[in-house]
């Protein structure tokens, strides 16, 4: 190994110590655009949870990867809080906050309306709810609905279309868009 193997083995190591404290750092990225196709060095998310209480600002990849402790507490946060349930969180969802949150240009985290749900949570809210797919990617951990109070509902739409990675779902009434990592669609308004 060489000095700048050791230089670069050291830094990373360095950059992952504060990820998993969930310190937060500036991500600079080139195009928001570039960090879905993995050209940014540092990716985060900043997240609330009106329901719980709980917030998580935290560097999830660095240098093309994802950091699997990291990872992990962000599913935690992602639970569904009804059943106290977690999964495995499609990454590329987090991607996709993390993108649009930059198009946003805004610190102000974003609002958690539902990430994970289980089985049974989703089949309560589709009888409560027509807006509740059968077969919703909440249950596959591949989706969150989400909220910001310093931009409109439209606006944080486009900035998920811009990104072209996945499901838009405008629910202006409600006030949140939901952003998914399954194919490219929209729909509401």
């Amino acid at each position: 190994m060489t000095s700048g193997d050791n230089a670069v083995f050291s830094r990373r190591n360095l950059l992952r110590i504060f990820a998993t404290a969930t310190v937060v750092a500036a991500p600079t990225y080139a195009k928001a655009f570039g960090l879905l196709r993995g050209s940014g060095d540092i990716r985060q998310v900043n997240l609330i949870s009106g329901r719980s209480g709980e917030s998580i600002n935290a560097i999830y990849w660095i240098d093309g990867e994802y950091i699997p402790e990291v990872c992990k507490e962000i599913n935690h946060f992602m639970r569904d809080l009804r059943a106290d349930k977690a999964t495995k969180m499609d990454p590329h969802n987090f991607d996709i906050i993390a993108a649009t949150h930059h198009l946003l240009d805004t610190n102000e985290p974003y609002n958690l309306l539902s990430g994970y749900r289980t089985p049974g949570t989703n089949a309560m809210l589709r009888e409560n709810s027509r807006g509740v797919a059968r077969n919703s990617l909440h249950i596959k951990g591949q989706a969150a609905d989400l909220r910001l109070k310093s931009r409109s509902v439209s606006q944080m739409a486009r900035a998920a279309e811009a990104c072209s990675a996945g499901g838009v779902g405008i629910y202006s009434r409600s006030n949140f868009v939901h952003m998914d990592c399954g194919p490219v669609r929209t729909w509401g308004g």
